[in-house]
């Protein structure tokens, strides 16, 4: 089961991911984001460090130019789509970066294959999040993954929402072919941005 942990705002944290054989490392650049990258990571660090792990530009209603100049600056391998990102411009970025378009689930989401049609073609990854109120994920709680498993989606996909270490035997009873990885922030921390690395260890090897 692959693993992304975001919200990460250290280098040092960053290594710590790699040497752990974490898959994905999120790094936030939504200015009014507590994890926010900008003022705290040095791009050309992050760029020519030599890093197995996918690191992951998380975005929300940004201008491609944006997002072009983060990957640009940072190395990055994949984009994070949190807003109401159209699939005209999954589709434009999918041909420099892979794309993880994020959905935003709550009790009144009805039918999972509609929400996601109009991105099937345009992106490589999907990641399924808490609808906050008033706006979409980062809430640090956990939907009905119910609802995923009744769901076709076929295509790689990551659960997201307040998991954390306890959640490790129900994530792994969790079963549908499409199901990629799991997504953990808040829950791993010390302090926004700063991560847990023994308790980020602890749920990789529970999740084994």
């Amino acid at each position: 089961m692959n693993i992304k942990v975001c919200g990460i705002t250290q280098l040092k944290q960053l290594q710590q991911l790699d040497g752990l054989n974490i898959e994905f490392a999120g790094l936030i650049f939504v200015k009014d984001s507590p994890r926010y990258v900008g003022d705290s990571l040095d791009k050309n660090a992050v760029k020519n460090a030599d890093f197995d792990l996918k690191k992951v530009g998380v975005f929300k209603d940004p201008e491609m130019i944006d997002v072009l100049d983060a990957i640009d600056d940072y190395g990055l391998d994949v984009v994070q789509l949190h807003g109401d990102e159209s699939p005209e411009m999954c589709e434009d970025l999918s041909s420099e970066v892979e794309v993880i378009k994020v959905f935003s689930i709550d009790s009144d989401t009805k039918d999972i294959d509609e929400l996601v049609a109009d991105y099937d073609a345009v992106c490589d990854y999907y990641l399924f999040d808490t609808k906050a109120d008033g706006g979409t994920g980062g809430t640090g709680k956990q939907f009905d993954w119910k609802i995923l498993s009744k769901a076709k989606i076929e295509k790689p996909f990551f659960i997201s929402g307040g998991i954390g270490l306890e959640d490790a035997d129900k994530l792994k009873r969790f079963k549908h072919p499409d199901y990629y990885g799991v997504d953990v922030n808040s829950k791993f921390e010390k302090e926004p941005g700063v991560k847990d690395m023994a308790k980020v260890l602890q749920f990789k090897q529970a999740m084994k």
